[in-house]
């Protein structure tokens, strides 16, 4: 059969996501792959992923515990799409660059910066395409934002944004562990996970961060039970962080899940003659709802924006962004995925810019650590490290 051959390794919530996305993509390109495996520890639940895979596509995909036992069945595989947890991405992905195999990953790329330079390492020796699988940067909202704020200028010189999250989560009696609980496993708590996206999205709306001063906490004591007996959560609830970005751009961040009374969720970037709001969810837009306030002038959206944003673009720039008129930011980041495999072509997220995004938050770490402003070159070279050392030693990275 032509097409790709694709592995989907981990079938969690986040898998069920590229599942649908994959499913998408069949419709509009049935030629351009088929899912050949599936892989999960949880069998039942990889069987239920190969059965819905099996009626949108020709044949059912073959199905695994393991990545080790899928290789050593020597499935014939181009690809494989890792949705694995985050302490599990640079081995999983390791061993199939090191089997023939392109792989995308899943954000935050390698559970430390040294994890993930592994990986790009992997890829560059076997030369092969390591993608990161961020995909709220390609969704319109965030294109249609970046046109706005650094070729349209509609809000003038970029001058300074703020990030404003405040959700009282109460404590569970009956919480239970699960891996994202301690961060030898997940790597951190919203920083690093959610904050993922965050840091590459302001990344791409203003460019390299420079230098970060941060304050990260544990306000609120959360009580989990694993195995028989109650530890602590370990994510933070609380950070407080002031991004200086190369071109001069101060960034604002703060987040508290501990701190009852009023919640509050906000962006605004400002320009020197406007500002764009975004209300609600902090770490996934900016969406076309998203409005621009600048003075003497009507309040618009960023909606009312994207048609003249659409229009402007080169057509085969169109068809790279947005495929078949795909605009789910999941479905654009696999396809990406597949088509730089099929053309030989680096996709826009690679290892190294889900490398420098993920820089960017443990620069956060690094800097609530030390106590200290830390920059961010030298957390991406490895130079500044000791928030992650425990991690690294903890997998043998």
């Amino acid at each position: 059969m032509a097409g790709l051959r694709l592995a989907l390794i981990g079938c969690g919530g986040m898998a069920r996501g590229h599942l649908r996305a994959y499913q998408a993509i069949r419709e509009k390109e049935p030629a351009l792959f088929r899912l050949a495996a599936v892989c999960d520890v949880d069998l039942v639940r990889a069987q239920a992923f190969a059965a819905e895979a099996g009626a949108w596509q020709e044949e059912t995909p073959h199905v695994y515990a393991t990545p080790e036992e899928m290789l050593a069945a020597e499935e014939a595989l181009d690809a494989a799409d890792i949705c694995v947890p985050h302490f599990e991405h640079h081995r999983v992905g390791l061993l199939c660059l090191e089997h023939g195999i392109n792989v995308e990953v899943e954000k935050p790329i390698g559970i430390t910066v040294k994890a993930t330079w592994r990986l790009i390492e992997g890829a560059q020796r076997a030369g092969l395409i390591l993608a990161t699988a961020e995909n709220i940067r390609r969704q319109p909202g965030p294109r249609t934002a970046r046109w706005l704020l650094q070729e349209r200028r509609a809000l003038g010189e970029p001058r300074l944004f703020v990030s404003q999250r405040s959700q009282y989560q109460a404590p569970k009696a009956d919480a239970r562990w699960v891996w994202r609980s301690d961060r030898l496993f997940g790597g951190g708590g919203p920083v690093l996970d959610s904050g993922a996206h965050f840091c590459d999205t302001i990344r791409y709306l203003f460019g390299d961060v420079d230098r970060v001063y941060a304050e990260v906490r544990h306000q609120q004591a959360r009580p989990v039970l694993r195995d028989g007996q109650s530890v602590l959560d370990q994510r933070e609830d609380m950070l407080a962080v002031t991004l200086t970005f190369s071109s001069g751009l101060v960034g604002l961040w703060m987040l508290s899940t501990g701190l009852p009374g009023h919640d509050f969720n906000e962006v605004a970037y400002y320009g020197a003659a406007g500002a764009l709001v975004d209300p609600g969810d902090v770490f996934h837009g900016p969406r076309l709802t998203a409005v621009i306030r600048r003075p003497g002038q009507p309040e618009q959206t960023l909606e009312q924006w994207y048609p003249e944003y659409l229009s402007g673009l080169d057509p085969a720039v169109r068809a790279r962004l947005f495929p078949h008129g795909l605009t789910n930011g999941v479905a654009l980041e696999v396809y990406e995925f597949l088509d730089a495999i099929r053309r030989r072509r680096t996709p826009e997220v690679d290892g190294m810019t889900g490398l420098k995004a993920k820089s960017i938050a443990w620069a956060i770490y690094e800097s609530a650590a030390a106590g200290r402003a830390v920059r961010v070159a030298d957390v991406e070279s490895g130079r500044v490290d000791a928030a992650q050392r425990e991690i690294n030693w903890r997998w043998v990275i």
